[in-house]
């Protein structure tokens, strides 16, 4: 399945946020669609088959959190499998090399195509890291992960435009843009510096946070 070009919403809550559940990521699910986004990015078996009904292509990852390894975005071929099953036609999995407890981010690609018959959805940090992991066969590349590893620290406020453009200059896969595109702005500037597609979340699906920024930005002390 190809991803059509166009605006991607990551429909994902925290287990603390009021919105947490597949009930509620699914309904957010149907109101992208009803906006016009191409593909839904959902975490975990349970949202990943709630938004399934919104009848989009779903990038789906597996959060497994450990206290040992940083990588925690798909970190394994068994959680890989699991949202596989659970509906998602593309798997997103970090592709930094940091340590993590299953095997490294090239093994898994290449496993996931084969074995899986799913796309991959490489997150990344730095124009290496893009750059290797389309040459170990990921299907597309994004920069979800630019700001948040040691290599790319300390994190901007912006998003990560240069990377785009040095990601869109080398590779003949598509680039993907995610992190911190908070305003249709950033999104037009986004796809000009090359992006396919730009994934856009909290600025959508959280108004916890959305609420906050106009309280902190806005109401006088």
């Amino acid at each position: 399945m190809k991803l059509e070009k166009g605006l991607i919403v990551s429909c994902q809550a925290r287990a603390d946020n009021p919105l947490h559940g597949p009930q509620f990521m699914g309904a957010m699910a149907l109101a992208a669609r009803d906006g016009g986004a191409v593909a839904i990015r959902a975490n975990g078996p349970d949202d990943i088959a709630a938004v399934k009904a919104a009848g989009l292509p779903v990038i789906g990852i597996h959060k497994v959190f450990s206290d040992t390894f940083p990588v925690y975005i798909t970190p394994d071929f068994a959680a890989a499998e699991t949202i596989v099953t659970a509906g998602a036609e593309i798997v997103a999995l970090d592709c930094t090399p940091r340590p993590r407890a299953g095997e490294a981010s090239d093994v898994l690609i290449r496993r996931i195509r084969a074995e899986l018959g799913a796309e991959v959805f490489a997150d990344i940090s730095t124009l290496d890291e893009g750059l290797a992991a389309a040459e170990s066969g990921a299907t597309y590349v994004a920069t979800t992960l630019s700001g948040y590893t040691e290599a790319t620290q300390p994190k901007p406020d912006m998003p990560d435009l240069k990377l785009i453009e040095a990601l869109a200059s080398r590779l003949s896969v598509p680039v993907i843009a995610e992190g911190r595109y908070n305003s249709p702005d950033l999104v037009r500037q986004a796809f000009e510096a090359g992006a396919y597609a730009v994934v856009v979340g909290t600025m959508i699906t959280n108004p916890r946070e959305i609420t906050r920024k106009f309280v902190s930005g806005g109401v006088p002390a």
